[in-house]
């Protein structure tokens, strides 16, 4: 039986000297060890990164890890619209093992199953590994949607075209990947479906963000619905929940004031409880956390005797909080809502929402408490007229005893004129 490579070199003891031949040699059985180690790693439906090194008239030769090279049919470059060839060597691919070299010896890559346009026989192939297919959605009917894959039409059921179905017209149109899911009648009936490679990509997104994920950290997600008490967002494959409380500083009527679905949100986590036998994982996140604090500024913004307009926010028996900027609020008593009669409840002068002029009457920054006066302004117009008032009380009776004493000078005048001879 004949030995080569590091079995043969053990054998004829090239490997037991120190020289150094001996190790360049070893070195070099060792990297070509690793070299067929890598290749057989590699199997029929794996995603694998490469380096394109060569770009021929029929394949571009990618290099793919451990000096193993996979080939690509050239036309998997091809530009659907313009028809050119868009590769260059050095450029940097991912693509689908479609042949692990067990039928020709070459490892092959493809971008995406169905664009050759070979049939049924590709689309075998894509069912026993795994690989996606790329398909034209061209229509929607009541059970699902028609899908072109190559030159074989497919049929994906309604439930299938996506983890949360939209409006038909959505996917028809669209070039999407699908997985084989069956082929019966010797290839002319194929199911395929969109939702499980969809899942696939959601779990291995949960996956990572889960590694993120922990108190305190700032994440970018997309808001995906708005409740009354606050909005579900996605994180990347993981839901958290921002309570109405953590939207802002303000307080919002509801949760749609300040965020929509589909908007892309910075937050902050502040508790995570993974999910256990009893209860699903609970995520609690917050804007307001990655806000400014408004009462930083509200002492410059706001001194005493400064009159404001604000918007009434809540009625209580004693009083009505009035929003004097967004996360700040003032509260009127009702001895201070009317200057000409007795208020027993606020909803008797004002409702929720109205716009009144308020004055700051005290402040407390420790408390965040800022108390609010609407008689300050009539208060001060009653006492400019009571002020006026006597002012012209004064004026009359000064007027009155100057005529008065101008009368007696003048009867003096008179009397000292009859007494002169």
């Amino acid at each position: 039986m004949r030995k080569t490579g590091i079995g043969k070199a053990l054998d004829d003891g090239s490997l037991g000297g120190a020289t150094e031949a001996g190790d360049e040699s070893f070195a070099a059985l060792l990297a070509a060890s690793e070299t067929n180690a890598s290749r057989r790693r590699i199997a029929a439906g794996d995603m694998v990164r490469g380096r394109v090194v060569e770009v021929g008239a029929l394949n571009a030769f990618v290099e793919i890890g451990g000096k193993c090279e996979a080939v690509m049919d050239i036309n998997e470059f091809r530009d659907r619209q313009t028809g050119e060839i868009r590769v260059a060597i050095g450029d940097e691919i991912e693509a689908t093992v479609s042949d692990d070299g067990n039928e020709s010896g070459t490892v092959v890559l493809k971008r995406a199953f169905g664009r050759s346009g070979r049939g049924s026989g590709e689309l075998e192939q894509a069912l026993a590994h795994g690989i996606p297919v790329e398909g034209l959605v061209t229509g929607a009917h009541k059970g699902g949607f028609d899908v072109q894959i190559g030159s074989v039409r497919a049929f994906c059921p309604g439930s299938q075209i996506d983890r949360r179905r939209g409006e038909p017209a959505e996917y028809v149109g669209q070039r999407l990947q699908f997985r084989v899911t069956r082929i019966d009648g010797g290839g002319r009936n194929v199911v395929v479906s969109r939702r499980q490679l969809l899942e696939e990509e959601h779990a291995a997104q949960a996956a990572s963000t889960w590694e993120r994920l922990q108190p305190g950290a700032t994440l970018s997600g997309t808001v995906t619905s708005v409740r009354d008490f606050g909005a579900f967002v996605d994180l990347g494959g993981v839901e958290g929940l921002i309570h109405v409380s953590e939207l802002g500083h303000g307080r919002p009527r509801h949760p749609s004031e300040v965020i929509s679905p589909g908007q892309t949100v910075e937050v902050k986590v502040l508790k995570v409880e993974p999910a256990s036998e009893s209860s699903r994982a609970r995520i609690a996140l917050s804007l307001r956390a990655l806000e400014p604090d408004p009462w930083t500024t509200a002492r410059e913004r706001f001194p005493i005797g400064t009159t404001v307009r604000g918007r009434v926010r809540r009625l209580e028996s004693y009083g009505a909080f009035v929003e004097l900027a967004n996360g700040i609020d003032g509260l009127v008593h009702v001895s201070k809502m009317a200057l000409d009669r007795r208020v027993a409840h606020p909803k008797q002068v004002v409702n929720i929402g109205d716009e009144v002029e308020v004055t700051i009457t005290t402040f407390d920054h420790e408390q965040r408490r800022i108390g609010l006066s609407m008689v300050e302004e009539s208060k001060r117009l009653r006492d400019a007229g009571d002020a006026a008032a006597r002012d012209e009380t004064r004026a009359a009776v000064v007027e009155a005893n100057e005529r008065r004493t101008l009368g007696t000078f003048s009867e003096l005048l008179e009397a000292q004129k009859k007494a002169q001879p």
